[in-house]
């Protein structure tokens, strides 16, 4: 499930007990004047301490009450700001999301790093959203940021708002279950008003919206969020979203950087950290230290996969062992220790990049993407006869080509929705609107890590359509792993960049060059991919008209092909590494 939640450290096992000075409510000034508040966490000593900035919108007091990051930070000599974003619980002002985090991030930090108990270095901290609002801040280059560690985060809005011209349907769920409580209450309106209320109550409501056409007809979600029709009413391409595009901007980042998230992360995770990540080192090339770091893991969206480190740790269903585990609060706090206080630990001589192969259990470092040693190795799509197609490393395949039907109101459910991870696929192999292509069983262990490219041809009668490549690792007694989280994998083919109309039945080319993993293909196991038209309800599915979804509930069916062979193929390109 696409949860888009925001979690920081482990659970406290109990009350806290450790030498703090605890102001509450504590009122920080904006520009505007409008006032946010925050819990301030301070050591029992007198001095001045460096600062590190938590801001978030789900509620802050309560999350230094919750997770032990607070805790460890104070224990080694920090001083700890934990602020409601605007317009959230003891902040006043009028909540729009992502849209103030800059200015009020900024001032924020700046705030933080006059105040008396305060050595004047600020560092961020945050997941998810929390992660969001330190890129925001960050861009806008205040002077007193010296580190951030962003985790599970975006880079850019056409991976986050909505996905390749997919509307992203984990929006509603997040705003009915995240938002609407706190706006509800304070505004009189009917329940919900906690956050129990609104996920009971989203059981019902939820399917019922998220299969909805046209997506702007959500009355339930606007009158608590009209931001939402607007985000719906931009296109993806509108230079409107340019305030939350961050891949012009990273030149404007004066700080240190940790990027972290993991394969199983929403799709805007490993994404956003790797772009992010690489923007930076572009950006600084000229510094013989770029302080910038990356760690990518087989995590789902928040921190109990990155600090589960027992023998038995999976994600989802497939296991990790302990080796996937990291101390996430001691990668926060070393970094800072490191890039805040300037402390000599030897985080600079730390490979820049870190990623963990599923499949094979271990960690692969270097410091350079792709990673030293890459080769990209080409497979075939094909088909002979009936069944399934082929994925061959040789080309001599002739032409052909493969159709499906793709009718809007029936289309492909993901069985695995609401829990989120690795899980056995097999099941999209049964179904008629899904076209299956695989490898024979791999004569050798092939190790894939990184950018995944799936280039084909495609025909169709409508005049716009999805194309959905999933990739999975299929072992010898039939399960199926999916190796990402749906959204990396599909592309809007009115969407591309530099498209043109499609021409009814004319091949055209699609490619998908987002598909971002690291996993052992083993011996015995078969590489396999699923095409599809539609995987609800993650993303909106395509209407097939030509018209838009948030506006239009207008439908038709459409055949869809995929063709093969001379002046017509389409392949499948993996990294691999020795």
């Amino acid at each position: 499930m696409r949860t888009r939640v925001a979690l920081t450290g482990l659970l406290l096992a109990g009350p806290p007990a450790w030498g703090q000075v605890v102001d509450s409510n504590v009122a920080v000034p904006m520009r505007d004047g409008v006032v946010l508040r925050a819990t301030v966490l301070k050591p029992a000593a007198t001095g001045r301490f460096p600062v590190l900035v938590y801001r978030s919108p789900y509620n802050a007091a309560s999350a230094t009450r919750t997770y032990t990051t607070f805790r460890r930070a104070v224990e080694r000599g920090y001083a700890v700001v934990a602020q409601d974003v605007r317009g959230r619980y003891a902040s006043d002002g009028e909540y729009l999301p992502y849209r103030q985090e800059g200015r009020d991030g900024y001032d924020t930090i700046e705030w933080a790093a006059v105040q008396p108990w305060s050595t004047g270095e600020v560092g961020t901290f945050g997941l998810s959203y929390p992660g969001a609002v330190q890129w925001l801040a960050a861009v806008e280059n205040p002077p007193h940021l010296k580190a951030m560690v962003p985790a599970m985060t975006f880079s850019r809005p056409t991976n986050f708002f909505s996905v390749a011209g997919l509307p992203d349907l984990s929006w509603p769920t997040w705003i009915w279950t995240n938002i609407v409580p706190d706006v509800h209450r304070r505004k009189g309106l009917p329940a919900p008003h906690t956050g129990q209320e609104a996920r009971a109550m989203w059981e019902t409501l939820g399917p019922d919206i998220l299969y909805r056409v046209p997506l702007e007809n959500v009355p339930e979600i606007s009158r608590a969020a009209p931001w939402y029709l607007e985000w719906l009413r931009h296109p993806p391409e509108d230079p409107w979203w340019s305030w939350a595009d961050l891949t012009t901007k990273y030149h404007r980042n004066p700080a240190a950087v940790l990027n972290i998230s993991g394969w199983h992360d929403e799709s805007y995770g490993p994404e956003g950290a790797l772009t992010n990540h690489r923007g930076l080192l572009a950006a600084r090339q000229d510094q013989a230290d770029p302080r910038s770091y990356l760690i990518l893991g087989p995590w789902v969206h928040g921190t109990s996969g990155m600090n589960n480190r027992q023998p038995d740790a999976a994600v989802g269903e497939r296991p990790v062992t302990a080796a996937a585990g990291i101390d996430y609060d001691e990668e926060i706090l070393r970094f800072m220790d490191r890039y805040v206080r300037n402390l000599p630990n030897g985080v600079e001589r730390t490979p820049k990049v870190r990623v963990f192969v599923m499949g094979e259990n271990a960690w692969r470092s270097g410091d350079s993407w792709p990673l030293p040693g890459t080769t990209p190795v080409t497979f075939h799509l094909n088909r002979t006869g009936t069944g399934r197609g082929s994925l061959d490393r040789d080309p001599s395949g002739g032409p052909g080509r493969w159709a499906l039907v793709s009718d809007p109101d029936r289309p492909v459910i993901d069985p695995h929705f609401g829990s989120s991870g690795a899980h056995d696929y097999r099941a999209l192999a049964d179904q008629e609107n899904v076209l299956v292509f695989e490898t024979e069983p791999l004569a050798a262990d092939l190790r894939v890590v990184g950018n995944i490219t799936a280039r084909l041809t495609i025909s169709s009668d409508a005049p716009d359509t999805d194309i959905w490549v999933k990739l999975l690792d299929v072992a010898p007694d039939g399960t199926a792993w999916n190796l990402m989280s749906p959204g990396l994998d599909v592309q809007r083919l009115s969407a591309r960049p530099g498209h043109t109309p499609l021409v009814a039945n004319q091949p055209t080319e699609v490619i998908l060059d987002q598909l971002l993993t690291a996993n052992m293909f083993k011996r015995g196991h078969r590489i396999r991919i699923a095409v599809m038209t539609s995987f609800m309800p993650h993303f909106s599915r395509n209407l097939h008209t030509g018209k838009s979804e948030v506006t239009s509930a207008e439908k038709r069916i459409a055949r869809v092909s995929v063709h093969f062979g001379p002046g017509q193929a389409s392949t499948l390109v993996l990294p691999v590494i020795p």
